[in-house]
């Protein structure tokens, strides 16, 4: 469980985050939208243990998150996909968890390049890899770590249009298999409700949560959710309080 308390941060006169109170039950996939400055990243960086709050309290399984991260048990996916420039596709995989102190597993590896689409390429650099298959092998990488826990930073931001729906349903896919937690920021409300299991919509001056949205769309989600009629209208629902108050 990811656990916020009254989490706030604060770089110098300028306040990020102001009394974020937020519960991600274990296995939940919980998307985050907002407008942009409302501090969104500055709250993945502070769950993932890259920002100290200046107030309040993030646990994660009751663990704070240094501890979490120096376990191994958070895997962030960036909006840049950091891969390694030098190494292939399946050395990138194994190198986080040999850097965390685990053995790497390149079989398993293997199986996770190929879970998202990319066997045949485990020999590939990612100057021969297209952005949505960088993409991959990012989330391969945080798989292959072993974490419970997955934050993930606008991954698809860079990716054109097709591309990103297509990543979003192979993640929504994964997370059906993993079934981690996952707390996954992003700009775009038909992205939001296509992944999350609840939606957390964001406002600003300083960063808070405005409101919180259960999205009970039937499951698996594939390309036809995007013409069904329940999904449109909680797009629209979500759109709505994302532009209130602007």
């Amino acid at each position: 469980m990811i656990e916020l308390d009254d989490v706030g941060v604060s770089f110098g006169d300028v306040t990020a985050l102001g009394g974020i109170d937020l519960r991600i039950p274990d296995g939940e996939f919980v998307t985050i939208i907002g407008p942009s400055g409302c501090g969104k990243t500055t709250l993945l960086r502070t769950v993932s243990g890259l920002q100290s709050p200046t107030r309040g309290r993030v646990r994660l399984n009751g663990r704070s998150p240094d501890e979490a991260r120096s376990e191994g048990t958070i895997g962030v996916v960036f909006q840049q996909h950091t891969l390694l420039p030098w190494k292939t596709a399946l050395e990138n995989v194994v190198f986080l968890r040999r850097m965390a102190g685990k053995s790497p597993k390149r079989a398993d590896a293997r199986e996770l390049l190929s879970t998202v689409g990319l066997a045949g390429f485990e020999g590939s650099r990612p100057a021969e890899l297209s952005g949505g298959m960088k993409q991959r092998v990012a989330i391969a990488r945080a798989l292959h770590l072993g974490a419970d826990v997955l934050l993930m930073d606008e991954p698809f931001g860079e990716l054109d249009e097709l591309t990103r729906e297509e990543m979003g349903i192979e993640v929504r896919d994964l997370w059906r298999r993993e079934r981690k937690t996952v707390l996954f920021v992003t700009h775009s409300v038909p992205e939001a409700v296509l992944l999350g299991d609840r939606c957390v919509v964001m406002g600003n001056d300083p960063g808070r949560i405005r409101t919180t949205f259960d999205i009970d769309l039937p499951r698996p989600r594939d390309g036809e959710v995007f013409d069904a009629d329940a999904y449109q209208e909680r797009v629209a629902t979500v759109r709505s309080s994302l532009h209130a108050d602007q």
